[in-house]
């Protein structure tokens, strides 16, 4: 399988909720960041895919495009529309996606998307009116990462 076809997996293993098939994808040491997690590594990142797909309870559409990838690094473009659990608020959140490979496997996953615009999608005015500060972020990424810690706890074989 080419890096092409493994991030086509990664996405389309995603699309179906099938977290296990997304975290096969990635190398055991992989290194993943978002604005919304931080920086992950290990089995962290593979926990949060099982976290998010258990999450969605297959209420999410995942869409991607723009798959690009040679022998070390890849793109993608992918979307993200559901509804946040916290508010009942729609979201689509539009994703840029970079990859990294080691021994044919993701050993690095970055995720780049505007904060600011998903809080606004996700807590309406409050988002919009805070969403853009560093105090913000930061409640963000520690009730993400409160959620992870709980997730693993929980499941501690995933």
């Amino acid at each position: 399988m080419n890096n092409s076809e493994l991030i086509t997996k990664f996405y389309q293993s995603f699309s179906k909720g099938d977290a296990e098939g997304m975290v096969n994808c990635y190398h055991e040491n992989i290194r993943f960041e978002d604005p919304a997690f931080g920086v992950l590594n290990g089995n962290d990142a593979k926990y949060m895919w099982h976290l998010l797909v258990e999450r969605s309870k297959g209420e999410i559409k995942v869409s991607f495009s723009d798959v690009k990838a040679d022998d070390k690094s890849g793109s993608a473009q992918w979307e993200a529309e559901y509804n946040f659990k916290q508010t009942g608020r729609k979201v689509l959140n539009k994703i840029d996606a970079q990859f990294e490979f080691k021994e044919g496997k993701i050993i690095k996953h970055t995720d780049n998307f505007d904060l600011w615009k998903w809080s606004q999608q996700a807590f309406g005015w409050k988002g919009y009116l805070f969403g853009w500060s560093e105090f913000m972020k930061q409640k963000i990424r520690q009730k993400t990462m409160g959620l992870l810690k709980q997730y693993i706890q929980t499941h501690p074989r995933v």
